[in-house]
């Protein structure tokens, strides 16, 4: 009994002192008010948007949509009057790549158009080719021999029949009161699709070696193409690359991703006997003309002499995978820091530090452009030796979790700001905002600031249809994106960038990390 009166002092004790160190932090309404106006009122956000996906198509690392990307964002951050607007180079990448024409159908036992898109960085066919499809399953090496002298100019399905389960819940979704308070607890929230199940390393990287494997076999046995699928429904389907982007990647055959309800068919077809012909047509170009790869990067400057020297960041990446416009991962993400650098700017602050913003490129290959910026402006976290930029961030804010709203933010372990958070999160409480959880979370830009013992943090967002319907999918357009959500994101952040940059103080650091050399 003891025990749980002590516990519930301590309790009582913890939040009182959190509640007076949030009563303390400086909340500045009246900008807080203009930022709302500017954002709901005001917005651009959806403009942004459009540019950024229907305008500029895919952005896949080192294309040239990407480049055409970072040169509208850039010229118009200009246009909207910041500062040191630039498109920076931050390293060596590998070869661009984009498809320029893509073609299959089913011909026999009667025509079709099937859903499908080529893997990035596989290669063409030869002009349109017609084929039949056989079924390839090799899990051992004893596997290859069963198949030798018998996959010349047949295009080779080598996926398993996918899992398609009647949807019976919604597709979309928002995280509930109860799912907010597990995030708060640092519960875990498994959001992967169904679909998609947890796969053991040890049998993955076996998986991935068969599967190299493979890919050498199916060429030297002079296969057509190759038809693979990581599952999707509904028409849509997942994707990723097939080849390496690296200018001396090995030679692979053309391949193409399809949905589960197509290569599904093809697969009963073939296991009852019957005999299945494709045609096909592929055309896609590389570009090894230019393989360093960019940041887009622009500035409102400091105006306080002691503190204009000192950082607050926002980012979100860039470029994308190939088969949609990438909205949802992550133009949105994008845009929403593109508007709230519009908003400060149009509202007229006089922020006392700068506030700088970055998008990144090559994220989906690695973060990076986020990691390799990191290295070249505040430290290396191979050998941790800092460079002077180092002492002059205060925080990095990232988005990149879809075009849910603001929900939250993610300490990242640094539970010395949660007062500080909270208390900016209260003025947006009536629009959903308001967790603060200690918990980590990875797969994004944030990380390499992290990494390095910078403030970096991830905001918390509806998950909405992310994880099961635009997440690398042919579904990540435009039109998943609710406008209202995106107006919310953009406005916390802003007011989130303004607070950070007129405290008197940077933000409180975790210890520094350890250097963490390869190998």
């Amino acid at each position: 009994m003891k025990t749980i009166f002590r516990l519930s002092v301590v309790l009582i004790f913890f939040f009182l002192f959190i509640k007076v160190n949030a009563q303390e932090e400086k909340i500045d309404y009246q900008v807080i008010s203009k930022i709302k106006d500017e954002a709901f009122n005001h917005s651009q956000v959806m403009d942004v948007l459009f540019n950024l996906t229907d305008v500029s198509g895919p952005r896949l690392s080192g294309s040239a949509n990407l480049k055409n990307a970072q040169q509208w964002a850039q010229k118009k951050l200009a246009d909207w009057g910041m500062e040191n607007s630039n498109i920076e180079q931050w390293g060596g990448f590998g070869r661009g790549w984009e498809v320029q024409k893509s073609y299959i159908a089913m011909t026999v036992p009667y025509y079709q158009p099937l859903i499908a898109i080529p893997k990035a960085w596989t290669p063409s066919t030869n002009g349109l080719i017609s084929g039949n499809a056989v079924l390839v399953k090799i899990e051992t090496e004893q596997d290859f021999e069963k198949y030798k002298g018998k996959l010349k100019d047949k295009f080779v399905i080598i996926s398993a029949s996918q899992d398609v389960r009647l949807g019976l819940k919604p597709e979309a979704k928002r995280y509930t009161e109860e799912e907010l308070h597990d995030i708060y607890m640092d519960k875990s929230l498994d959001e992967r699709p169904e679909a998609r199940p947890a796969v053991d390393p040890a049998q993955m990287r076996k998986t991935r070696e068969i599967r190299q494997k493979t890919g050498t076999f199916l060429m030297d046995e002079n296969a057509a193409g190759v038809l693979s699928s990581r599952g999707g429904t509904m028409g849509t389907f997942f994707t990723t690359n097939g080849a390496s982007y690296s200018t001396n990647a090995k030679a692979v055959l053309p391949e193409l991703e399809m949905g589960s309800e197509h290569i599904n068919r093809l697969i009963r077809l073939l296991e009852a006997g019957k005999e299945v012909t494709l045609e096909v047509e592929i055309k896609t170009s590389f570009s090894d003309q230019d393989t360093m790869q960019y940041n887009v990067v622009a500035e409102i400057p400091g105006t306080d002499k002691s503190l204009k020297s000192e950082l607050v960041m926002i980012g979100a990446h860039l470029d994308s995978w190939h088969a949609a416009t990438g909205t949802t991962d992550n133009a949105a993400g994008s845009a929403v820091m593109m508007e709230v650098m519009r908003i400060l700017k149009s509202i007229d602050i006089k922020p006392r530090r700068t506030i700088r913003i970055a998008l990144w490129s090559a994220e989906e290959q690695g973060l990076f452009g986020s990691r390799n910026y990191v290295k070249n402006h505040f430290a290396d976290p191979e050998t941790m030796v800092l460079k002077p930029e180092h002492a002059k961030l205060s925080a990095y804010y990232n988005l990149d979790n879809g075009g849910g709203k603001i929900r939250g933010i993610y300490l990242q372990g640094n539970d010395a700001l949660r007062p500080i958070f909270e208390a900016w999160l209260e003025p947006f409480s009536d629009m959903g905002a308001t967790t603060v959880t200690s918990r980590n979370t990875g797969s994004t830009d944030h990380v390499a600031f992290d990494n390095v013992g910078l403030p970096g943090f991830q905001f918390i967002q509806d998950p909405l249809d992310y994880f099961n319907k635009t997440h690398h999918t042919n579904m990540d357009t435009y039109d998943r994106i609710q406008k209202s959500d995106m107006m919310q994101a953009a406005a916390i952040i802003a007011s989130f960038v303004y607070h950070t940059a007129m405290r008197d103080e940077k933000l409180i650091r975790k210890p520094l990390p350890k250097a963490k050399p390869k190998g």
